[in-house]
């Protein structure tokens, strides 16, 4: 059987740090409000000569040499963001312009804070197909963009950053499932209300009804690891690392607390990242790999939440 395997991973991390004492001279808030309710300790901010594909670039070139592999061996390109360099072409051909890949297809996917979950899982049906052999599939934003900076409430929940990994076609197990859903019925509890047809009137900035989006989220990711699980007739206990959307300390405990999954097996980036959005995920993955955490042969659940909704899940044997 065609599977498909990790067999590389990065992420890159702009250098300019905003911490939580920083925001407490901008807006009405204060270091111990913001970890007592988020977890959140910093954010990384891109300069404004940064973009989503500069960090894209980073991470994938990292992916690329962990995996032993060079342009002429990456047959697709899937970057997912919701910040893109342009409005076309897609960052993903950007970024294949600039890691020097010709021919193969490139795409982004837009499903904000799930984008990578969703990424991953159409990277894996091309190569359980024959269609692709190596896939560089990217999570990368630029948040700090449609950040209203005015707003104490969202601009202390957003970073900028960027994971990536290489997905590759072996005989040994990788992905064992993917799960994907979306309810546009919930779009305006979280949403950017502008765009191109419908005309920038409004900032184009992030809002967010943070209590609806919190029950939402705790809830919906309940049911994803109850639904992974009895997709692969898999018992709590056989997960060995839970990698979670990095959004909020508070969900993610809720998260492994319906695991049953002690926090030490758990990996949590959002004290030092903050939300990233499509980024958060392979960020969070690549830290754990690169720290030796994160051992071969390992299972883990990959999750997450985002606008849209969208939610998702990826069962993976490392």
């Amino acid at each position: 059987m065609r599977n498909a395997r990790i067999s590389g991973t990065g992420g890159y991390l702009p250098e300019n740090v905003v911490t939580n004492a920083d925001l407490e001279k901008k807006v009405d808030t204060s270091d111990q409000w913001i970890q007592d309710r988020t977890g959140i300790k910093k954010r990384h901010i891109a300069e404004d000569s940064e973009t989503t594909c500069d960090l894209a670039e980073k991470a994938s070139r990292q992916a690329m040499e962990t995996a032993g592999l060079g342009p002429e061996d990456i047959d697709m390109v899937i970057v997912a963001t919701t910040t893109p360099d342009r409005i076309f072409p897609s960052t993903a051909c950007l970024l294949q312009q600039r890691l020097g890949i010709h021919g193969g297809a490139a795409f982004d996917v837009q499903a904000v804070c799930t984008g990578f979950i969703y990424a991953l899982s159409i990277a894996e049906k091309f190569i359980q197909t024959g269609a692709a052999n190596n896939v560089l599939v990217v999570g990368a934003e630029t948040l700090s963009r449609i950040v209203n900076w005015a707003d104490r409430t969202t601009c202390v929940l957003f970073g900028d950053g960027a994971g990536a990994i290489i997905l590759g076609a072996s005989d040994k197990p990788g992905i064992l499932s993917a799960h994907l859903h979306a309810d546009g019925a919930y779009e305006n509890l979280l949403t950017v209300p502008a765009g191109v047809s419908e005309g920038y009137e409004n900032p184009a900035f992030i809002e967010m009804k943070g209590n609806e989006v919190f029950k939402m989220a705790v809830n919906t990711l309940g049911r994803i690891v109850d639904e992974t699980l009895d997709a692969n007739n898999m018992q709590k206990s056989d997960i060995d690392w839970l990698i979670p959307h990095q959004a909020n300390i508070r969900i993610i405990n809720a998260t492994a607390k319906k695991l049953g999954m002690s926090m030490d097996n758990v990996v949590v980036t959002v004290g030092e990242h903050g939300n990233t959005s499509a980024a958060s995920v392979p960020l969070a993955l690549n830290t754990a790999v690169r720290d030796g955490r994160i051992q071969r042969g390992e299972t883990l659940l990959l999750e997450a939440f985002g606008g849209g909704f969208t939610w998702g899940a990826v069962l993976i044997k490392y």
